[in-house]
């Protein structure tokens, strides 16, 4: 780890939580959705799924798009229980992981999500050992409240305005390759994981 790094930037999906992209996809075909694979992505998403990320759409808004795509009246428990199928669960390891960086560095959350997503996560994934979500990170920035999204050079800038923080000092974590790319042109060191890593041994001696 270089030196110089004071700050984690780090992604949500696929880097701490685990996704199951799959079993979304069937939950919403038994609901009548049955061609959204070329919208839903594991890193960026389309149409509509893009439109709730970036804020554009609320909740409400999206269900009503899910409705009108299935053409019939589904509730709306049944609507968030197949979005939130995509979600799995953040390995323990990585909650502590996480406190544990605290110790050492400035750590912030920069993901892109949704508000039926974040509010699931907080209550089902973050309530870990006593803790709740603020107690994991700094600072947490969600695409649907900052309505803009990665790879927009825009959301790194306005991450730094507020944190605030030195691109220079900054590592990002995410799972993409190109919002890793569009960081790095800005200065931001990078690092990009599998699916399922343990990337701990970044932050070993």
């Amino acid at each position: 780890m270089d030196k110089q790094i004071k700050n984690l930037l780090i992604d949500f999906g696929g880097v701490l939580i685990d996704l199951d992209r799959q079993r979304c996809l069937d939950n919403f075909q038994r609901l009548g959705l049955t061609d959204v694979s070329h919208l839903l992505d594991v890193c960026h998403q389309q149409g509509f799924f893009s439109l709730h990320e970036r804020g554009e759409i609320d909740a409400a808004g999206f269900r009503q798009c899910i409705r009108q795509v299935a053409d019939k009246p589904l509730s709306d428990e049944a609507i968030d229980e197949a979005w939130n199928s995509f979600l799995v669960t953040i390995p323990t390891y990585k909650l502590d992981l996480l406190l544990q960086l605290r110790k050492k560095y400035k750590v912030y959350l920069l993901s892109n999500t949704n508000d039926i997503h974040w509010e699931w996560s907080c209550k089902h994934v973050f309530t870990y050992n006593g803790h709740t979500v603020n107690d994991f990170f700094d600072r947490i920035f969600l695409s649907y409240e900052m309505k803009l999204a990665k790879p927009n050079p825009d959301i790194f800038r306005m991450v730094s305005a507020q944190a605030p923080l030195s691109f220079g000092e900054t590592l990002f974590i995410d799972d993409s390759p190109e919002n890793c790319r569009v960081a790095n042109q800005l200065g931001i060191a990078t690092y990009t994981p599998k699916a399922h890593e343990d990337w701990s041994h970044l932050f070993k001696d």
